[in-house]
């Protein structure tokens, strides 16, 4: 008997001595600990949510638009590069959400059921019409958003980001929550950032090259470019250079003349890392591909020896090397007059991946720290008033057994903010509300105890049978009780939001907290307050 009364009151100790360690690095006792202390701690305790610590909500629009025409472009360019392999002499052309194939003969059309069996197709006046089923197209809407969500949270957690909230939103939306963001201007570039790496040939060739003008000023671009649309030979586009004069930090654009054609694409990269170049002191993106990207490099570089390969990302040109020699093993490098800052946010979007389509920022809100002060001085003092009414009621209504609730009640939410702590969780307003109301069930299952307790003694039993078999008549009820909350909270969880998820984590640990609490740590202390002795009367 007293052997197990000390393991539960080694047991409650335990659990108090680890709550307080786990919420040390919340306290100003941290900055005091050893920096071996520091560095082995096995979590930073509790984060504050955007609410209470401020930072950038922000919700993004997926370009649906854009990304059936994404869809069609490549899978003409596919097509394209299909024909060219088998010999087969035809044109593919791409245009906004139908491709088109001319001239039409027995084997371009086997070619392309083969490969694509879900196109439809008709005929008219030597052309084939291919269109993509609506379905398909769904299916495109869909991964394209699912994809978003995860280039984006790679990016940010690239970005160092401690418990940032990404989550879809209505059929197109993403919503992404940053707390504690220092510098949110450049963590919407990076996010925002579409980051479709090309490489594609220049049109050294074409007689237009020697007229195009060496630069324009920036933001004279679509002048410039309604002034020569007429004048592009087919299958070239103009792309342009970003110039910096340093002297004078004007940004100019030198355009160039390209062909259409995507030779390689940064889907297949493997590796983008920043190197610094030691000829000229100058940072520069070391890209490497994967196997299979490396075997298109290799071939492209092959093929195209002493031509110039234009490295686009997202429309704008950032080199143009000459290809001296074939290159094996899938390595390649952009440079550009970069910054160093520059280049670390380039090689973290050409990391975490492309968009599959260009995003829109619709809502850009700052949550500034201030707010945050106040809903945590306002969510405590919520706390705080509710333990003491609590507290109060229970002294006034079960005497010295009311004590002995309100022992489990401190024990309980000491307890729960260790938990909190230790788990790292992200602690929001709803947060602090479960929190709240996890004080007032905290002594729900005293006052279940309590009541059977005084029933066992109005049958005339001594207050340590009382005791005994109040603890074991209600212990099915509370803990049945207990399961159901956990279940709603597990679902909470599981379909709700952010703030939702924030709410039903401390509902949850509260619930479980206030099991050990109730059945373990009061039936502890009574057994304390009675080991070896039988008293009389019970302050109940």
């Amino acid at each position: 008997m007293r052997k197990g009364i000390y393991i539960r009151g080694s047991l409650i100790l335990l659990t108090v001595i680890l709550a307080f360690i786990f919420f040390l690095p919340n306290t100003p006792l941290f900055s005091y600990m050893p920096d071996w202390w520091k560095k082995n701690m096995p979590n930073k305790g509790i984060v504050l949510g955007l609410d209470l610590r401020g930072g950038s909500h922000l919700i993004f629009e997926v370009d649906i638009k854009r990304a059936r025409e994404i869809t069609v472009e490549r899978i003409g360019m596919h097509l394209q590069s299909l024909l060219e392999k088998k010999g087969i002499k035809a044109t593919v052309k791409a245009e906004r959400e139908k491709i088109t194939v001319q001239p039409v003969n027995d084997e371009v059309k086997k070619l392309i059921k083969e490969n694509y069996p879900d196109l439809s197709f008709s005929e008219q006046g030597g052309y084939l019409f291919c269109e993509i089923p609506e379905e398909a197209f769904k299916r495109v809407e869909t991964t394209s958003v699912e994809q978003a969500i995860e280039v984006i949270r790679n990016r940010i957690d690239q970005l160092g980001v401690a418990e940032p909230t990404i989550h879809r939103q209505g059929e197109n939306e993403i919503v992404i929550q940053l707390p504690g963001v220092k510098d949110p201007k450049k963590a919407l570039e990076i996010i925002g950032k579409t980051a479709q790496l090309e490489f594609k040939l220049l049109d050294e060739e074409t007689p237009l090259w020697k007229e195009l003008p060496s630069l324009i000023k920036a933001g004279e671009e679509e002048v410039f470019l309604n002034q020569w649309k007429n004048k592009i030979p087919e299958g070239d586009e103009i792309v342009f250079q970003r110039i910096v004069n340093k002297e004078t930090g004007e940004v100019y654009k030198r355009p160039y003349i390209v062909k259409k054609e995507v030779l390689l694409t940064g889907d297949l990269l493997a590796e983008a890392h920043v190197s610094i170049d030691q000829r000229f002191n100058e940072p520069y993106v070391s890209l490497r591909f994967n196997d299979t990207g490396a075997k298109i490099f290799e071939e492209i570089t092959g093929k195209y020896v002493k031509r110039r390969l234009a490295i686009i990302l997202d429309g704008n040109l950032y080199s143009a090397p000459v290809i001296q020699e074939k290159i094996e093993g899938g390595n390649a490098q952009i440079s550009g007059n970069f910054t160093l800052e520059e280049a670390k946010d380039l090689a973290i979007v050409l990391r975490a991946g492309a968009l599959p389509a260009p995003v829109n920022l619709i809502q850009n809100v700052t949550v500034g720290p201030t707010l945050g002060r106040d809903s945590i001085e306002a969510g405590k003092t919520a706390v705080i008033i509710a333990a003491i009414f609590v507290a109060l009621f229970m002294i006034v209504y079960y005497r010295l057994s009311g004590i002995i609730a309100d022992f489990a009640l401190i024990l309980n939410i000491f307890l729960l903010i260790g938990a909190l702590a230790a788990l790292n969780a992200t602690l929001t307003l709803p947060g602090i509300a479960g929190i709240a109301l996890a004080v007032g069930m905290a002594v729900d299952s005293n006052v279940l105890m309590f009541e059977r307790i005084r029933e066992e003694l109005r049958l005339g039993k001594t207050p340590k049978a009382a005791i005994e078999s109040g603890y074991k008549k209600t212990f099915w009820t509370i803990f049945d009780s207990h399961v159901t909350t956990l279940i709603t909270a597990a679902v909470l969880f599981h379909f709700g939001s952010g703030p939702i998820k924030g709410f039903a984590v401390t509902l949850s640990l509260g619930v479980a907290i206030n099991l050990f609490t109730a059945l373990i740590g009061t039936k502890t202390v009574f057994d304390f307050i009675y080991i070896g002795k039988e008293r009389r009367s019970l302050s109940i």
